[in-house]
């Protein structure tokens, strides 16, 4: 005979909207460092070396910045087409990026109309700061953050992508290396205020992943034990 004689649930939290404030402290610091070298003087003359040093001055341009800023976001919606488990449902992704992407908008439209830095190819005066590798690294915070549990690796490689594009950014001479470094920190940071926003925003958002584990102890004259039933 099976006598049933308790059930316990276990709820698995979906902690991708946890952010501390100390996760932005380092970001925003870097972005403020690089702020100093869009004026004259011996940080001008750091930005002018590394230039020299990274840049083909504009000759021989490899444009795949133009496509690589956006491969990071791209793979999420990949990614999702896959077995890999993601955080969040496609709908909720796609709200969360366009937070993301607003945030980063504002922010280095914003720098850019108020610094008026000239880029090092003279073409206008919105380099600061760079809205290319903004857009690869806020899709880079993306990819890891809706994967980091399941496939880590993949958001490692995410960054990769987005180092490139800041790198090409400088190479074809269209920033200076404190453009691409405050456009990196942009990124980031928009990412995280949209995952730490979201769930406030969005009230009915299922942002836990639960896993409802039974546990029904039985005993059935001679023997006794456990049976477990996992709802995911």
């Amino acid at each position: 005979m099976i006598v049933p004689v308790s059930a316990q649930d276990s709820t698995a939290v979906d902690k991708s909207h946890d952010i501390k404030l100390k996760s932005f402290v380092l970001p925003a610091a870097t972005f403020g460092a690089a702020a100093l070298f869009t004026s004259n003087g011996w940080f001008g003359d750091l930005r002018e070396d590394a230039q020299k040093a990274l840049s083909n001055k504009g000759q021989h341009k490899i444009k795949a910045d133009e496509y690589l800023r956006f491969a990071p976001t791209a793979a999420v919606y990949a990614l999702d087409l896959t077995n890999v488990k993601s955080q969040h449902t496609a709908l909720e992704q796609t709200e969360i990026l366009a937070m993301s992407a607003i945030t980063m908008g504002v922010i280095t439209e914003g720098m850019k109309m108020t610094v008026k830095e000239t880029r090092p190819d003279g073409s206008d005066n919105h380099s600061f700061p760079s809205g290319h590798t903004a857009t690869a690294f806020m899709g880079a915070e993306f990819l890891y953050r809706e994967y980091r549990e399941s496939a880590p690796w993949v958001g490692y490689a995410g960054y990769g992508v987005a180092a490139l594009t800041a790198y090409l950014r400088v190479y074809n001479n269209k920033h200076w290396i404190n453009d691409v470094v405050a456009g990196a920190c942009v990124g980031v940071i928009s990412t995280k205020i949209a995952y730490w926003a979201y769930p406030y925003i969005f009230k009915n958002a299922h942002c836990k992943n639960s896993a409802h584990i039974i546990g029904m102890p039985y005993y059935d004259g001679k023997h006794g034990g456990v049976n477990l039933a996992v709802n995911f």
